[in-house]
């Protein structure tokens, strides 16, 4: 019987083609686009969860409370780990020194020289590591064992780094690595390479004690008074042991051992492991991305209901088609047919369309899966199967199939036999006329959400690529450097030749940009105070030409002379606000204490964009420190772009032969910012695309439910003198009214959740009325589109044969 039913439902597949080929192509394109999202999802919530442990493992982090508020850290005061290993000996403890932007140098022939090196540039995966770490996360070791990295200079590498460095892990045993060109390491071990849903991608892990012997070089700053991000600590708990009692006993930790009685208070406690990848407060720490909760939720509220229209869409057309079988129920009836073997041939029909349109959904994502990276932050190699997605398919699979079949199937198989066999099945007879117009407003209401969704985060990522940052970013070349002796040494020089270059406009030397994602942070006395005031400032060191070079606007007084060590220091607006001072010029003369010395206040420049628009500007002091400029910004013509950035580029690697050249744009670095927000944008343009594709099937589905069941209707109407266009309002009208109650109803629910989205930006748009009138607009024109096809073609129809069929 099974088979039977099959075999119809094939056959009536086939006889109606266009209502097949309509369902299939939206079930398709619909459950292709949830699987990837699944995809995306899955990958990000895997994070850290494919350790056997992980749920006992947490990431040692530290609150800080200030006057001003708290702000958050990854790291510790470097001298806690020791602490914490005497407070906690039930635990096992690890600590981390993290370098970023460092340089690897394979040197030829075994002794560095310059010439013929190897030079690869490492932005992420090279830190200090104590071999404790290896306790806490267990790894595969090809060679070597945790044990060496107990002895200086020695290092373990990752067996992708050791191909890439050697050739071969198998001869990279032994050999030398030079760090920085001041580190003269040895590979003492290699191991597996870490997966890509971690974030720990460690690669060059050199023994913590290396970095004890040079502790200036690395801002290794080993007192309770100093907290850095870079050293960062992690613990892994007994199973026995509470997270509580520990949490409880960190409030108190570092006060018991810094004595930490001043306006700032710090104090530690405890991330789960997996909560690295998505918490907020903390930024990335060691990876190279982050996840929000909030992503990961509106990816999955899309996906739902992006399933629910295409389901929509199935009911609307098998209702539709539904009247045009009523004699073959009728007499499936009479035969002796059971109201449930109706359903099950209904059920039968609908399975068939749903599991060819999976299949069909495989292909299409499978294509597209390359392109999933342009979107989301997930590897190359990422795979559609696995025994989730298997599991996630079959269940969409069943769901579809019973959210699209068991309504049109209830229908169908509750004709009357005599009305069915006279033809005399109509709307009214069927009923849920009210349902199916609620499912058009409910479809409708979802591909205007993603409408209103796409037009806000477009206009709001707009804003972010142009907003006035408070400096010049265009055609600003940096090339990162180091601060060792022979380079700072190097500097005058190269600064000189750099200017005589008619292409060039201005060169600074600098730690930082204007606007980056670096925080050096510092308590700080003014005007020969000796009270902590409670501020955060926040740092820059560079040279005098920076504010020139950057196009900084001084709003009082000038900037600092030229110096190796700074002797004036220049300040922002907010440093004055915070401070309680509205006029730049009173602080002119007044002193800034940072560490030792009382630095005079040059001038006051207007507020810059420290970090990404999500956040406020922060409280800014700029001041010389060559020891820390480690950067060469060049301000240089557009004209030629390229081969002035050739030419640049062989003038720094004739300067600098021992050092990678790693040159990049501001403005291109600005723009990574917020590669996740432009791919959330893309994403909803992408999804906005396919709601409203679904949705105007879904409206073909009810139009063409309408003709069918008012042909004799739009016979009489002609007969008695209507004309095409009267035919065409009468279709169209109902629709707008529908379209006008799925506005209203996604206006409000639009309105809460891009609120929500905008709220992650301190610097942001306003909503406004037309982004709403664009919406409707547009609906309205893609209803007419969809619905004057239908109507049309109706209303041209010979009234003779509608009458005389009826």
């Amino acid at each position: 019987m099974l088979k039977s039913y099959f075999k119809i439902a094939w056959r009536n597949i086939v006889r109606h083609k266009g209502y097949a080929a309509i369902n299939i192509s939206g079930l398709t394109v619909g459950i292709a686009a949830c699987l990837l999202i699944f995809v995306v999802i899955q990958y990000e919530l895997s994070f850290e969860t494919y350790r056997p442990n992980f749920k006992n493992i947490y990431h040692v982090v530290t609150q800080q409370k200030r006057e001003s508020g708290f702000s958050f850290t990854p790291g510790l005061p470097i001298p806690s780990t020791d602490a914490l290993r005497l407070d906690f000996p039930q635990t096992k403890i690890a600590a981390i020194n993290l370098s970023y932007g460092s340089q690897i140098t394979v040197p030829e022939n075994g002794q560095a020289s310059g010439v013929g090196d190897k030079k690869f540039t490492e932005n992420i995966g090279v830190l200090f590591m104590e071999p404790q770490f290896f306790d806490i996360f267990p790894t595969n070791w090809l060679a070597g064992s945790a044990s060496s990295l107990a002895q200086p200079n020695m290092v373990v590498i990752d067996k992708s780094s050791a191909n890439k460095y050697f050739g071969d892990w198998k001869k990279a045993m032994g050999r030398s690595l030079k760090m920085d060109n001041l580190l003269n390491l040895k590979v003492a071990g290699i191991v597996e390479d870490a997966k890509s849903n971690s974030d720990l991608p460690f690669k060059v892990m050199v023994s913590f004690v290396t970095v004890k012997l040079h502790p200036k070089d690395y801002n290794f700053n080993a007192n309770w008074g100093s907290t850095s991000s870079n050293h960062q600590v992690f613990m892994a708990l007994p199973a026995s042991e509470s997270i509580d009692r520990i949490n409880n006993q960190l409030k108190t930790f570092n006060y018991r051992h810094s004595g930490n009685k001043g306006p700032s208070k710090q104090f530690q406690f405890l991330q789960p492991l997996a909560d690295m990848h998505f918490d907020t407060r903390f930024g990335v720490t060691t990876g190279d991305h982050m996840m929000t909760k909030t992503t990961l939720r509106t990816l999955s509220f899309i996906a739902i209901m992006i399933i629910i229209m295409a389901s929509i869409n199935f009911i609307n057309l098998s209702t539709a088609q539904s009247v045009g079988r009523s004699k073959e129920v009728g007499i499936r009836k009479v035969m002796g047919s059971t109201r449930g073997q109706l359903i099950g041939q209904v059920i039968g029909e609908t399975a068939i369309i749903v599991m060819f349109a999976v299949i069909l959904s495989i292909v299409v994502a499978e294509v597209l899966l390359p392109q999933l990276k342009n979107i989301a932050s997930v590897p190359d190699n990422i795979g559609l199967f696995n025994a989730g997605s298997v599991l996630f398919l079959v269940s969409v699979t069943v769901l579809v199939i019973l959210l699209s079949g068991l309504y049109p199937a209830l229908v169908v198989s509750g004709f009357k036999p005599v009305l069915a066999l006279k033809n005399k099945i109509t709307a009214a007879s069927i009923g849920g006329i009210p349902l199916r117009r609620g499912l058009v407003v409910l479809q409708f209401g979802i591909s205007q959400l993603l409408i209103i969704a796409t037009v806000i985060a477009v206009k709001q990522m707009n804003y972010v690529n142009e907003a006035d940052l408070g400096f010049n970013k265009e055609a600003i070349l940096v090339i990162p450097g180091y601060t060792d002796s022979i380079s700072l040494a190097k500097i005058a020089s190269f600064k000189q030749r750099l200017l005589q270059n008619p292409d060039v406009k201005l060169v600074t030397f600098t730690a930082d940009v204007p606007s980056s994602e670096n925080n050096w942070g510092t308590n700080f006395y003014f005007d020969h105070s000796t009270k902590d005031n409670g501020i955060t400032t926040y740092l820059k060191m560079a040279d005098a030409d920076y504010f020139k070079t950057f196009g900084l606007r001084f709003v009082a007084g000038k900037g600092y002379d030229q110096s190796d060590t700074g002797r004036q220091v220049v300040v922002n607006e907010t440093f004055l606000h915070k401070l309680g001072i509205q006029n730049p010029a009173d602080a002119l003369g007044k002193t800034v204490k940072l560490e030792k010395s009382w630095l005079p206040i040059s001038g006051v420049v207007s507020d810059f964009k420290t970090n990404t628009l999500r956040e406020a500007v922060k409280p800014i002091v700029i001041f010389a420190n060559k020891k820390t400029e480690s950067e060469v910004a060049i301000k240089i013509q557009t004209k030629n772009l390229s081969a002035t950035v050739a030419k640049l580029q062989k003038q720094w690697e004739d300067t600098y032969p021992e050092y990678a050249y790693n040159g990049f744009f501001v403005d291109d670095s600005i723009a990574q910012f917020y590669k996740q927000e432009n791919q959330m944008a893309l994403i909803y343009k992408i999804f906005a695309g396919i709601g409203i594709f679904i949705s105007c099937l879904g409206l073909y589905g009810l139009i063409s439910f309408m003709v069918v069941q008012r042909t004799k209707e739009v016979g009489v109407r002609k007969v008695l003198g209507a004309s095409v266009t009267n035919i065409v309002f009468m279709f169209s009208k109902e629709f707008m009214i529908l379209i006008a109650v799925s506005f209203v109803i996604a206006v409000p629910v639009a309105w809460y959740m891009m609120t929500g989205y905008l709220q992650t930006f301190v610097y942001r748009i306003h909503i406004t009325v037309d982004i709403f009138v664009l919406t409707i607009a547009a609906s309205i024109l893609l209803a007419w589109l969809t619905v004057g096809y239908k109507a049309v073609k109706a209303s041209l129809a010979n009234p003779v044969k509608s009458l005389r069929s009826e």
